[in-house]
Formats: C-alpha cells, structure tokens, sequence
C-alpha cells in the first residue's frame, strides 16, 4: 500500500478545497447571512452529494481499467488534459473575490441540504473531475480497485468537510480578511493554478 500516495492526494484535496469555488463560496455566504448551522446544512448536503458521483466512478471506471493498460493510459491522459484545462480556465479568470451578500435568500436547513445535494449530484463536472482526479492515486495492490475509489472518495468528503466547515464557522472572520487583503484572490488563483498542473503531472507519472 502506497501511504504517500494517500498524503499526496490529502494535500491535493486540501489546496484545492482552500481555493475559491462556487461551492465554498456559497458556503460561506450562507453562514454570514443566516449564521453557520446553514453552512454546515448546505454543506452535508453537497458532501452527500460527493457519494453518487464516487458510485458512479467508482463502478463505472474499475471493470474497464482493472485488466486494460491502454485503457488506464488514456484516462490518465484524460484526467491529466482535463486538469490542465481547469488551470487554463482559473488563469483566465478574474481572481477578484466578491462577496456580496445582498441577495442570498434565506431557507432552512433541510431545503439548504438537499439544495446543496442537488446542486452537486445534477452537476455532471463533479463525476468528470472525479474521474479525472481519483484514477491517479490507486495506493494499493491488494485492494479492490472499487474499495480503494470509495476510500479516495471518503478522504475527499473528509478533507473538504473540514476545510469547509472551517469556512463555514469563521465565515465573518474570513470574509473580514478577504476584504481587506484584495491579493489573497491573486494568491489562490495561482495556488489553484500549481495544484492542478501538479496533480496533472502526478497522475501522469502514476502506476497502476
């Protein structure tokens, strides 16, 4: 088993969890509104969200890259393009950070939940960036490959719900910050930028 493969892809799911989204965002907006059990609400349900799109890649990519290493190679290849192209998009991007929360409706939580489920679960760039992001870090031999996604998959939930969760506690705090540093959108837009092309070159290198 492959331990610092397993620490890579922690640290990869945490800059990347760190870095602006809409999700954290949103987040964030929530719990500077209406307070952050609302955060936290729209945050388990966008983390429930995350186990569809792991079953489906989970299921959907194993049977065909466990015995065909020209198959696993072209997803590589996929998930490789596919990042580098998420870090074209961030450079392009305004890393202006506005956080404006003149129109955030209010709802309660079990509407703020299975919003944020739905918004994850309709959104077919998760299962994509899954399928991208999770075949390069395969850590063992003697795991099923559908054990190992679904363990990726439940690091992945972790990680975010605690670097989310954060954000969603100390949303006043962190919004307070963001405003009076107008360079820390600049500075995460680039650290966006270096995850991404540094996971792109790790899942090229990767073995199966």
């Amino acid at each position: 088993m492959n331990y610092e493969l397993l620490v890579s892809f922690v640290f990869a799911t945490a800059a990347l969890a760190i870095s602006p989204g809409p999700d954290n965002i949103y987040v964030m907006m929530q719990s500077l509104v209406h307070g952050k059990w609302f955060g936290l609400a729209t945050l388990a349900g966008l983390l429930s969200g995350c186990l569809v799109h792991t079953t489906l890649v989970a299921f959907g990519v194993s049977a065909i890259i466990k015995e065909n290493d020209t198959v696993f190679f072209i997803i590589k290849l996929f998930g490789a393009l596919y990042l580098l192209y998420l870090a074209f998009r961030v450079y392009q991007s305004d890393a202006t950070l506005r956080l404006d929360s003149d129109h955030v409706p209010k709802k309660n939580k079990v509407q703020l939940f299975k919003q944020g489920f739905i918004m994850n679960v309709l959104n077919p760039k998760v299962s994509i960036f899954f399928l991208a992001f999770f075949p390069g870090f395969l850590f063992s031999n003697s795991l099923s490959t559908e054990v190992q996604f679904y363990i990726l998959g439940f690091l992945f939930m972790l990680v975010s719900a605690i670097i989310f969760g954060g954000i969603a506690i100390l949303a006043g705090q962190i919004s307070t910050y963001v405003k009076k540093n107008a360079s820390i959108g600049l500075y995460l837009k680039w650290l966006q930028i270096i995850v991404f092309v540094g996971i792109a070159i790790l899942i090229m290198t990767s073995e199966k």
